[in-house]
């Protein structure tokens, strides 16, 4: 959830949530990762006030954010309009960039290109969605493009069209996702479930129907915002929203 209008910084803070197999990968390696995470909370203007953490065998991290906002600068998924354009402010592929990587498979180059987009914060995006007046606004990240847009337009009781070719592909990622093994179990999850609301034009390469579901880390932000504003926002126009029956989506 945004701000719609001005910039709200009151009372933010962040905690901690580690999973970790200290034993085995050491303190170097957790010491590094919390100042990650620290740095990235500075440079959003969160403060660190503690956390938790637990052994685990498979390291995890993450934080729990909590902030204060108006009620009236709320901006949710909500507010969209038929004719409204979609723009996405990042490329997408991470999911399948780094499936590869635990195969072994991808080059470091392209690991650090996706590494690049995954720090990458949504302030600046996030800011101009507000300065021009978005009507609607979610993230691209778990549920692959197609499922946020789904939850998107099926809230504002409008379909929506995606235009295959307009949607930004991390460079190198099309040759990962025509092999299968560089889609995550996640994002197969996300083809399956987009397969109930999505109609696919013939002409629509697979390695594209995997690129709208591949599932995210630190996405995109995908605005709906009336066609005269989207200039003002950084990133790719990938459809707009249409009648039709609420959540549908042609991929074309």
């Amino acid at each position: 959830m945004l701000c719609r209008c001005r910039r709200i910084r009151t009372s933010w803070w962040a905690l901690n949530l580690v999973a970790f197999p200290l034993e085995r990968l050491g303190s170097d390696v957790l010491g590094a990762i919390l100042r990650g995470g620290f740095d990235v909370c500075s440079l959003a203007g969160t403060t660190v006030v503690g956390g938790h953490s637990i052994d685990d065998p498979e390291p995890k991290f993450g934080l729990a954010v909590t902030g204060v906002i108006p009620a009236d600068a709320v901006l949710s998924n909500a507010g969209g309009l038929r004719g409204d354009l979609l723009m996405l402010t990042k490329p997408l592929g991470v999911g399948a960039v780094v499936t590869a990587w635990k195969g072994s498979a991808g080059s470091p180059a392209l690991m650090g290109r996706a590494v690049e987009l995954m720090v990458a914060l949504n302030a600046r995006a996030a800011e101009a969605a507000r300065a021009a007046g978005t009507h609607a606004l979610t993230d691209v990240t778990g549920f692959g493009l197609l499922g946020h847009l789904h939850s998107l337009a099926y809230a504002n009781d409008v379909a929506a069209v995606v235009d295959a070719d307009a949607v930004p592909a991390i460079e190198g990622v099309e040759e990962l996702l025509e092999r299968p093994a560089a889609v995550s179990g996640g994002s197969r999850r996300n083809r399956a479930y987009a397969d109930g609301f999505t109609r696919w034009e013939d002409d629509v390469p697979e390695w594209r129907r995997r690129l709208v579901c591949d599932a995210t880390t630190s996405g995109a932000l995908l605005a709906a915002v009336r066609p005269e504003a989207a200039d003002g926002l950084p990133g790719w126009v990938v459809g707009r929203l249409v009648d039709g029956p609420p959540g549908a989506i042609c991929v074309g």
